[in-house]
C-alpha cells in the first residue's frame, strides 16, 4: 500500500503543478506583452512654385488612423534662386541651389531611414505655363530633376506637374487638416473624427495662379468642378477651380504689358500701382514674354528693350486699372458666372486665405480677420505713400515686393469681391493666416497626406516576456506531463480497484 500511495501523490504533485504552471505561464505571457510603436516614416514633397522651390520634411507614426497617416511638418527649406521654369535654357543649374536644403533634410532624417523616405516633387503653374509655351523645355527640366534624384540615398517617386484642380484640393486638404477639421483627440487621448464640424474654404494665391475650393451648399449640382476626396474614412465632394495667368506675378506682368498698350510712349510709361516717385528699368521680355501676357503683347516687341516705369500711388486710378484684367463679358451676365467664363456656386462658410494672400495683408499691417471697410480703408493709406515712406512702414523691405504690394492689394480686392463674390457681410468669415502651429498652410501637406493612403501602414510590433518557441516548448512539456501523471494516476486508480476485487473473492471462498 506504500508502494501504491508513494507515486500516486507525487503524480498528483506533478500535476497540479503542470496545471499551475501553464496558467501561470498564460496570464504572465499575455499580461506582461509590450506593444512597441514601429516607429516613425518620413516623406520630403518639393514644392516646385512659379517664383521659388520650398522643400518641407514630413514625419508620421508607421501605424495610420484609418488609413491616413497623421502627418506633421518637421522642417522647412526655401531653396535658393528662382522657380523651376526659370531654369529652361540650362536644366544642369537646377542641381546646385537643391544641394543646400537636400543636405540638411540628411541631416533632419535618421541615416538608417533615407532609403526608405520617399522623395516627391511637385510642380505647379509656371511648369503649367512652360509646358503650354515649350513642352521639349519643360520635359528637360523634368528630366534634369530626376537625374538629380538618383543619385540621392532618398526613394524618388518622380516630378510631376499637378493640375491646377488637384492644387486648389491639396491645399483644402492642407487648411482644413491643421484645423483639426478632420481628426481631434479626445479626452482619453486617441484620435477621432470631430462630432459635426464643417470644413474650411481654402484660397491660395501663387505666382502664375489662384486657386479657390470649399464644400458647396449643393455638392451634386456642380460635379464638372467637384472632386471627390476620402480621408480619415469619410468622403468630401469639393468644389475647386485654378484660374491659370490670375497669379499675382502673371498678373502684375498682365498689368504692366496693358499700361505699356495704352501709354503714348513705348519707353517711359507711368503706373498708378507703384509707389509715388518710385522708378523702375524693365525688359519687354521681363513682363511681355510670358504666355499670359501673349495677347497683349506688342507688334514692335524687342525682348530685350528696356521700358521705363514711373510710380504714381494713384490707388483710385490702380483699381480702375485692375479690373481691367478680369474678363467678366465672357459670363455674358450670367448668376453663377463671375469672371473667366467659369462657373462658381455661391461662397459658403467660413475660408482660410494663404500664401499670396497673407503675405500682401501682412505689408498692410494686418492679420486674422477684419472688416473690408478695414481692409480697404489700409489699403487706401498704403497706396497714397511715397517710396521713401514705404522705406519705413515695413518690417521687412524688399525692392520687388515693396513697389508691388498696392497693386497685390487691389488685385486681392477685385478678385475676392468681384471675383468670388465675397462681401461685407461674408469677408469677416475670411481667415488670413500663413501657418498653424509649425505647419505652413501649403498644398504641398495636403498631397503628402494624400500620398499616405498609399502606403501600407506597419502593424504594432509586440514584445513577449517569452519567445514564442521557448513559450510553446513550456507549453507543450508541461500539457505532456499533465497528461502523464493523469493517465497514471488512472492507471493506479484502476489497478487499486483490481486488488480490491480480487481481496472481496479471496475472501468469499476462504473455508471457515
Amino acid at each position: 500500500r506504500m508502494l501504491t500511495r508513494t507515486p500516486s501523490v507525487v503524480a498528483q504533485v506533478f500535476l497540479l503543478l503542470s496545471i499551475v504552471l501553464v496558467i501561470a505561464i498564460a496570464v504572465i505571457q499575455i499580461n506582461q506583452q509590450r506593444i512597441l510603436s514601429p516607429g516613425l516614416k518620413y516623406g520630403i514633397v518639393f514644392d516646385a512654385g512659379s517664383s521659388r522651390t520650398t522643400v518641407y520634411v514630413y514625419e508620421w507614426p508607421a501605424e495610420k488612423e484609418n488609413d491616413t497617416g497623421v502627418v506633421s511638418q518637421t522642417f522647412k527649406c526655401n531653396v535658393k534662386g528662382p522657380g523651376i521654369s526659370s531654369y529652361e535654357s540650362n536644366p544642369g543649374a537646377l542641381a546646385k541651389p537643391f544641394d543646400d536644403c537636400l543636405n540638411k533634410v540628411k541631416e533632419r532624417i535618421p541615416v538608417h531611414l533615407h532609403k526608405n523616405t520617399s522623395v516627391y516633387l511637385g510642380a505647379t503653374a509656371g511648369m503649367r505655363l512652360l509646358r503650354l509655351q515649350n513642352e521639349t523645355a519643360a520635359n528637360e527640366v523634368l528630366a534634369s530633376i530626376q537625374n538629380y534624384f538618383r543619385a540621392q540615398p532618398f526613394e524618388f517617386r518622380g516630378a510631376q506637374i499637378i493640375t491646377g484642380p488637384e492644387e486648389g484640393v491639396y491645399g483644402w486638404i492642407t487648411a482644413n487638416y491643421l484645423m483639426g477639421n478632420f481628426l481631434e483627440r479626445n479626452l482619453w487621448r486617441t484620435w477621432v473624427h470631430p462630432y459635426r464640424k464643417e470644413t474650411m474654404g481654402a484660397l491660395d494665391l501663387g505666382g502664375a495662379s489662384t486657386q479657390i475650393s470649399f464644400i458647396p451648399e449643393d455638392s451634386e449640382e456642380n460635379f464638372n468642378s467637384t472632386l471627390q476626396v476620402k480621408l480619415y474614412g469619410y468622403n468630401y465632394n469639393v468644389y475647386t477651380h485654378s484660374f491659370q495667368c490670375y497669379g499675382r506675378d502673371e498678373a502684375e506682368k498682365r498689368l504692366l504689358a496693358l499700361l505699356l498698350q495704352k501709354s503714348n510712349s513705348s519707353s517711359n510709361v507711368f503706373n498708378p500701382c507703384y509707389p509715388r516717385n518710385y522708378n523702375t528699368a524693365l525688359t519687354m521680355k521681363y513682363f511681355s514674354g510670358s504666355l499670359c501676357t501673349q495677347s497683349l503683347r506688342p507688334a514692335n516687341y524687342y525682348p530685350n528693350q528696356l521700358v521705363n516705369f514711373h510710380g504714381t500711388g494713384d490707388p483710385g486710378l490702380c483699381q480702375e486699372m485692375v479690373s481691367l484684367l478680369f474678363n467678366s463679358t465672357a459670363c455674358r451676365g450670367r448668376e453663377d458666372c463671375l469672371f473667366d467664363g467659369i462657373h462658381q456656386p455661391k461662397v459658403k462658410g467660413n475660408f482660410v486665405a494663404f500664401s499670396g494672400f497673407y503675405y500682401t495683408i501682412n505689408a498692410l499691417n494686418l492679420s486674422g480677420h477684419f472688416s473690408l471697410a478695414d481692409f480697404n480703408s489700409s489699403m487706401w493709406v498704403f497706396c497714397s505713400q511715397s517710396w521713401t515712406q514705404l522705406q519705413f512702414m515695413l518690417p521687412k523691405f524688399e525692392e520687388l515686393y515693396a513697389r508691388s504690394y498696392c497693386f497685390s492689394a487691389n488685385f486681392i480686392y477685385y478678385l475676392l469681391v468681384h471675383g468670388y463674390n465675397f462681401d461685407a457681410e461674408t469677408w469677416p468669415h475670411i481667415l488670413f493666416q500663413k501657418e498653424v502651429g509649425n505647419s505652413s498652410i501649403a498644398w504641398s501637406l495636403g498631397y503628402m497626406l494624400s500620398l499616405t493612403n498609399m502606403i501600407p501602414a506597419e502593424g504594432k510590433l509586440i514584445q513577449l516576456p517569452l519567445k514564442p518557441s521557448l513559450f510553446v516548448g513550456l507549453l507543450v512539456f508541461l500539457t505532456a506531463t499533465a497528461l502523464l501523471c493523469l493517465l497514471f494516476l488512472v492507471y493506479l486508480c484502476m489497478v487499486s480497484r483490481n486488488q480490491k476485487n480480487i481481496s472481496r473473492v479471496e475472501h468469499v471462498f476462504i473455508p471457515e
